[in-house]
């Protein structure tokens, strides 16, 4: 038993198959050095083991592909696995404000140490610095022997015969093509998870300023309405925050499509509609005739993001909420809850880089994670149409995939 890729899914399927059945032989393969290196930086080194919601039913819905296909799956292996998995193990896992969950050491190499010393005492003969050049479907060969299995070919010339193989590659183009080549259809992978590049006058002088709530729409999508809330972040290069990571994530391919040039429409006071905001406005002109509209921000903003607003709307900052006119506070209104913003191209979101894309996942049994296509074939973590939002969902993806294609294969001999 071959498992080729020596990520997080790699490893959790790799462990999971020895410890359901000690008999089958397993080997990780990893062309890296050193295994994990994604696990190494993620969370800023801390590493987002998981996420705290326990109800498969909702949990789905924190990704943007492959939710219908994870229900299921998340019956069987969900976070509070995960929770449970690592603390028997030692490792333990506290909950952050927003749901997210780390190691308490707050250092992501607890995880790696665990998954490391988890698959040493399995038994699994990891092999790192190992390159695959091809995998071959024996059992396709139509050589009068038609042998069975696969025969996984490396870069320094070694050839290894396998019966059964798991594919968790990641994004890395070289597992797509492997599945290709054994007859899997390849949805194909753009950047998902990221920031957006904005340049607006708007914006300039304001970069670390937050707001906590704020509801933001792809405008030019079509039929399809592209919106999230939540925290909003300006940034030196545009705008960051949970909204906007999550904006990317549901519109990755909208976005690509269009090369990132889209307009982002910001209600950055979502508790208002037009004519309730403008109501409101109207009752501080009231009460605050004497105060500058430009000094006296009556709303929750930053105060900085506020005159930025006001400047825009060439508002005087000279002026008294008493002297602003009916067509002044309107288009203060329609800055405040729809102002729109070019998005010129995307950025990164720190070092957390999550692919839309992969194995199309109706050619996959996710009761055993096998492929339908080419039986024997099991694939696990990012190389399938899978990925979520930020906040762990990524990795239990990885982690369920992974243990119920590991436990699959155990339980078979």
């Amino acid at each position: 038993m071959v498992v080729i890729g020596g990520g997080a899914a790699g490893f959790f399927g790799a462990i999971a198959i020895r410890e359901a059945d000690t008999s089958v032989r397993v080997t990780l393969l990893e062309a890296a050095r050193k295994p994990l290196a994604k696990v190494l930086i993620s969370g800023g080194g801390r590493c987002n083991v998981t996420h705290h919601c326990f109800d498969p039913a909702q949990l789905v819905q924190y990704y943007p592909r492959g939710g219908k296909a994870l229900r299921s799956a998340f019956t069987r292996f969900q976070p509070q696995d995960t929770i449970a998995w690592f603390n028997s193990r030692g490792v333990k896992l506290k909950t952050e404000a927003d749901g997210r969950m780390f190691p308490t050491t707050d250092d992501s190499g607890t995880i790696i140490n665990c998954l490391m010393t988890a698959a040493e005492k399995a038994e699994v003969r990891l092999r790192t610095g190992v390159v695959v050049k091809n995998i071959i479907n024996l059992s396709s060969n139509p050589s009068p022997s038609r042998e069975k299995g696969f025969q996984i070919e490396l870069k320094n010339g070694e050839t290894m015969p396998c019966d059964r193989l798991l594919i968790a590659t990641g994004s890395n183009p070289l597992g797509y093509r492997w599945a290709k080549s054994l007859g899997h259809t390849i949805e194909p992978p753009v950047p998902s998870l990221f920031t957006f590049n904005i340049k607006d006058v708007r914006l300039q002088n304001l970069a670390g300023i937050s707001v906590k709530n704020t509801r933001v729409r792809l405008l030019g999508t079509g039929k399809e309405k592209l919106e999230q809330t939540g925290a909003l972040l300006i940034t030196h290069w545009g705008l960051s925050g949970p909204a906007i990571l999550k904006l990317s994530a549901w519109g990755a391919r909208i976005l690509y499509d269009n090369n990132y040039h889209l307009s982002l429409e910001i209600n950055w006071l979502p508790e208002y509609n037009q004519e309730t905001l403008k109501q409101f406005l109207e009752q501080v002109k009231l009460e605050n005739n004497r105060k500058q509209i430009y000094s006296y921000c009556p709303v929750k903003l930053p105060k900085r993001l506020w005159q930025s607003l006001v400047n825009f709307v060439k508002i005087s900052p000279q002026k008294n909420w008493i002297e602003i006119s009916k067509k002044e506070l309107n288009k203060l209104v329609r800055e405040l809850i729809q102002g729109q913003y070019k998005i010129t191209g995307k950025g990164i979101f720190k070092e957390e880089f999550v692919t839309c894309g992969g194995v199309n996942l109706k050619e996959i049994n996710f009761k055993t994670m096998e492929s339908k296509i080419c039986p024997g074939v099991y694939f696990a973590g990012e190389i399938l149409d899978i990925d979520g939002v930020t906040g762990g969902f990524n990795f239990q993806s990885a982690w369920t995939t992974g243990w119920l294609a590991g436990n699959a294969i155990g339980n078979l001999s």
